[in-house]
Parts: C-alpha cells; structure tokens; sequence
C-alpha cells in the first residue's frame, strides 16, 4: 500500500504541473483570442444584432473561470500529496470533476456548433462590405479597410463579376483586387486553424482531467486504507 501512495504521489504531482500549465496555457489563449486584432475588429463593429459579440466575451470569461479552475485544481493537489490529507484530495478531485464538467459541454459545442462562430464573423463583414458598396463615402469604409488589412484579403469574389469596381477602390494599397485573397474564405480559414488549436488544447486537457480524477481518488483512498492500517492493534482507554 506504502509502495501504491508513493507512485500515485509521483504522478499527482507531475499531473498537477502539467494541469498547470494547461491553465496556463488556456488564460493566455483567451486573453489572446479576446483582444487579439482579428478578433477586436469584428466584435468592436457596432451593428445592430452583432451576434458575434456575445460569442467573443462569453468565451473569455469561461475561458479565465476554466483556467482558474485548473490552477486551483492543481494547487490543491500539490498540497495534498505533499501533506496527505484527505481533506484537501477530496477538495481537489471536486475541482477536477467540476472542470470536466466545463469542458466536456465545450468539446460538445466545438463539434456540433463551431459553424456559429464562423456565420457570426462572416455576417458582419456581408453587412460592412454591403453598406459600403451601396454608399461608397459610408463610416464603415475605415472598418472594411482595417478587416482587409488585418485578414490579409479584399472584398468577395461575386459569380456574376459585379464586385470589380467596388473593390478596386477598397482593396489594401498596392494590392490589386482580382490578386486578393476572398475575405469570406479568408475569415473561415484563418478561424479553423485557431479552432483546431482549440481543440487539442480541450483534448489535452480532458485527458488530464481523467487521470487526475483517478489519482486523486486513488490517493484518498490509500491515505484512508493506510491511516486505518497504522491504528490497527492500537486501543485508547476512554
């Protein structure tokens, strides 16, 4: 049983760093992706019903409550495997069940509903890009230019070719507009790479998560085990 806790307090406390590091690792994306410019430039567009808003915060407040909850989680299962108590690796499994929980309903939506986020950032710039193509001395000339700028792209290639004179006034200097890049394709694109990064960073972590409930499990259930052991034989007279 001695031999058991002593392996499972090697590898708590290496899952602890890493868990870490993953929470870490998911504040600095959030923080990222939140004030990040291609992600600012969609969300700070006032349009009316600019859905793409809510998405962009909602994410970085869970994003921060999650990573919170990993360092927590792994504080408290560093201490616990230092002191061996029960107290504190109940209290550490608890948070590492309560970001599982978290993060299992993100992996979900990552798969099933992705598609939101890209819709969501694809309508602001149909928007922007139509009222400026209907007025060309429109406010939203400064944003479309700024979204061509920082995406790297120009306008939309329409099938009915109706968008060349349109967009040779709006593309990036020096770009010409049939050489640029579709700012439709080039939003999706640019989102499904930090998507994918996203994901194996949700992947690594329900991994860990998984390993860290068992340890800490096992852990509370070896330092009770044992705590019975060492008192076996031994009578106080009350």
């Amino acid at each position: 049983l001695r031999c058991g806790m002593r392996t499972t307090k090697c590898q708590l406390l290496v899952t602890s760093l890493c868990v870490m590091l993953l929470g870490l690792s998911i504040a600095t994306l959030s923080t990222v992706t939140h004030y990040g410019l291609h992600f600012t430039l969609i969300s700070d567009i006032s349009l009316e019903g600019n859905s793409y808003r809510v998405i962009h915060h909602t994410a970085f407040y869970l994003g921060i409550c999650l990573s919170m909850t990993l360092i927590l989680a792994a504080l408290l299962s560093s201490a616990a495997t230092v002191r061996e108590s029960q107290c504190l690796t109940a209290m550490g499994f608890f948070c590492f069940a309560l970001a599982f929980c978290g993060l299992l309903p993100a992996a979900c939506w990552r798969y099933t509903q992705s598609s939101e986020v890209e819709d969501s950032m694809m309508d602001v710039y149909d928007r922007v890009y139509e009222e400026v193509r209907r007025n060309n001395s429109s406010s939203r000339r400064q944003d479309l230019t700024a979204i061509h700028e920082a995406f790297l792209c120009c306008g939309k290639h329409s099938p009915f070719g109706d968008t060349g004179n349109i967009e040779q006034k709006i593309c990036p200097p020096g770009q010409a507009w049939d050489a640029g890049q579709d700012c439709l394709r080039g939003i999706q694109h640019f989102l499904r790479k930090h998507m994918d990064f996203v994901s194996t960073l949700l992947g690594i972590t329900i991994a860990f998560m998984v390993y860290g409930m068992i340890l800490t499990s096992f852990l509370w259930f070896s330092i009770h085990f044992s705590s019975n052991l060492d008192r076996k034989g031994k009578y106080v007279l009350r």
